[in-house]
């Protein structure tokens, strides 16, 4: 009897093992399918991922028809997969898939490739991005780089093709938004040659180059850039200034867009991956201004700063002692920062990346209209370091009080750590180790300025006052967003919010207005993500009581990568069900 059922288990195991694996080839086989669609609808896709692509892709105008109805293909087919034989890492990797798919079929129903920038630049100034990711190893690297460099004036071109069929349907940016792209277009049109990012990959050759081979390579590049893509960028600024900018909305807000109000609305749920409504967003976002006033309030009491709330304001964004004289003594600050940040990370987490990163300025090219910081992810296989951005331009809006905080959110524990990690989980299907997710990437690294207090990263009133002023500046984000783009809200009103709230300076809450405007929706993310994660350790806290450890819980957080709030509320239930259980049985046992 026995061996029977040692043979039944035997049959049983081997047939749930065979299920489990055609399910995983199933959704194995769906994901490289989806893989090859999006390479199809984003034409940088390959540059993004350290890649010399045969040439830059573009879709026609026709094409953008099948291309949704591949992904609504493709959506139908993950939604027909059976979850009874998932493993969690499946349950969770067809949820994210679910989420990116649902994006893109939302983006292709709404039009919005006809409108190919926001107000940070877009398909001209990518290469900035893109371009000091590239491989340049070996000579094919460059012969690689040279096959696909003259299609780019043809995307240049194609662009403009997207541009004519959006003023058609209605489908264009506000002014203020084309107005900037008009601005940051300039600097490629009059770009010095020997500075352009697309001589960047000659500043430094591998040795197996011969100096003859070199200077064909320049030439070569040179006559590309001067006689094709050059003028393609000339005819691209001229069209957008003479016959873009006539055509774009005098209004602001994602309301103007053709059926705007329900573009708006599903980027709200989108970007919060919550079922939420831009009204309950934007009453969030009060609360939380209310709240985080008493805490500057308190910041500005402990500084001995005799004065009212707007005289303490002018005085941050005046004083000479808040400023870097040069922009090297700025990019050592943060640099400093890094690394002290970096040093105690030991304490606080349990798991490490082992990608190093760097601190760079903000590329000319796409600094005039860019935030204060970014985080630039790196690629491990390529030997390209992440890199955290720090904006040298226009000195007098950089405030140092400020630079904690910043250094907190886009390097370490911020951005790097997390993204870093994600990319080297291993077993994962590769679009979860590269997909990143708003709501929690950039709710991640806002929580991470707020652990910088328990780091003691903070360390004069100022600083302190400058990790909450940039707290209220996501806050006011909830409102502002909200206020843009649902309640129709005037830039100057808009503006004026910001510079009543925050310490930013003028210029930065400039920027920061019209990237929202650009972006709509976008900027939700952070606050609400941040406060799902600080919601979750609070719970964990009271839950577990002198159980709770502080690198687990970020390891729970983190371990799966960026995910849905949906997905991380589910594991957060299971880790504190897990170690609840454990401390019982614990005590159970004799």
């Amino acid at each position: 009897m026995l061996r029977k059922v040692h043979i039944f288990l035997y049959f049983g195991i081997l047939f749930f093992s065979k299920q489990l694996q055609a399910q995983n080839r199933e959704l194995s086989k769906l994901f490289e399918e989806i893989k090859y669609i999006d390479y199809q609808m984003n034409p940088n896709l390959s540059l993004d991922n350290s890649l010399h692509p045969y040439r830059i892709y573009f879709l026609e105008l026709d094409e953008y028809g099948d291309l949704l109805w591949k992904y609504k293909k493709a959506l139908q087919q993950l939604l027909s997969l059976s979850e009874n034989k998932m493993t969690n890492q499946e349950l969770i990797s067809k949820n994210i898939m679910f989420l990116k798919l649902r994006d893109q079929i939302s983006l292709l129903e709404f039009k919005t490739y006809l409108i190919p920038f926001n107000a940070e630049g877009g398909f001209y100034n990518s290469l900035a991005y893109y371009l000091p990711k590239l491989p340049f190893n070996t000579l094919n690297d460059y012969t690689d780089y040279l096959r696909w460099l003259p299609s780019f004036s043809q995307y240049l071109e194609n662009s403009i093709t997207l541009m004519k069929q959006g003023m058609k349907l209605g489908v264009v940016p506000p002014k203020v938004v084309t107005a900037k792209n008009i601005d940051l277009m300039k600097g490629w049109v009059n770009i010095d040659l020997e500075k352009s990012p697309f001589l960047l990959p000659f500043q430094n050759f591998p040795e197996e180059i011969n100096e003859e081979t070199k200077d064909s390579l320049i030439t070569l590049t040179r006559n590309i850039v001067l006689n094709q893509i050059l003028p393609a960028y000339k005819n691209l600024k001229d069209f957008t200034e003479n016959k873009y900018l006539p055509a774009s909305s005098d209004k602001i807000g994602a309301y103007a867009l053709p059926n705007g109000r329900a573009y708006y609305e599903n980027r709200v749920r989108h970007y919060t991956t919550l079922n939420i409504t831009p009204d309950s967003v934007y009453d969030l976002g009060l609360q939380e201004v209310d709240r985080i006033k008493i805490k500057m309030q308190a910041a500005i009491d402990s500084s001995g700063f005799e004065g009212r709330w707007n005289q303490f304001l002018t005085f941050l964004i005046t004083d000479p002692q808040f400023f870097a004289k040069t922009p090297q003594e700025l990019l050592n600050y943060a640099s400093w920062l890094s690394k002290k940040s970096e040093g105690l990370l030991p304490q606080y987490f349990s798991k490490l990346y082992s990608l190093p990163f760097t601190v760079e300025a903000v590329p000319d090219e796409i600094a005039k209209a860019y935030t204060s910081g970014r985080y630039v992810h790196g690629d491990a296989v390529n030997g390209v370091p992440g890199t955290y951005w720090v904006n040298t331009y226009n000195l007098s809006s950089r405030t140092l009080y400020t630079l904690p905080a910043l250094t907190l959110h886009e390097a370490v524990p911020g951005h790097h750590l997390q993204t870093t990690l994600a990319a080297e989980i291993p077993n994962l299907p590769e679009f979860r180790n590269l997909y990143y997710i708003s709501a929690f990437g950039e709710g991640w690294a806002l929580y991470c300025e707020y652990l910088g207090e328990e780091m003691g990263m903070y360390t004069t009133p100022y600083e302190l006052f400058g990790r909450y002023t940039y707290e209220m500046w996501r806050a006011c984000r909830l409102v502002v967003d909200v206020g843009i783009h649902h309640k129709r809200w005037s830039r100057k009103k808009a503006i004026a919010y910001l510079r009543k709230n925050t310490a930013l300076s003028l210029h930065e809450i400039e920027t920061e207005i019209d990237r929202y405007i650009g972006w709509p929706g976008q900027a939700l993310s952070y606050k609400v993500g941040e406060i799902a994660i600080k919601s979750h350790r609070a719970k964990a806290e009271k839950e577990l009581g002198e159980n709770f450890d502080l690198k687990e819980f970020h390891y729970q957080v983190l371990k799966n990568g960026s995910i849905p709030l949906s997905v991380l509320n589910q594991e957060m239930i299971k880790y504190i069900n897990h170690n609840l259980n454990t401390t019982h049985e614990r005590k159970e046992s004799p």
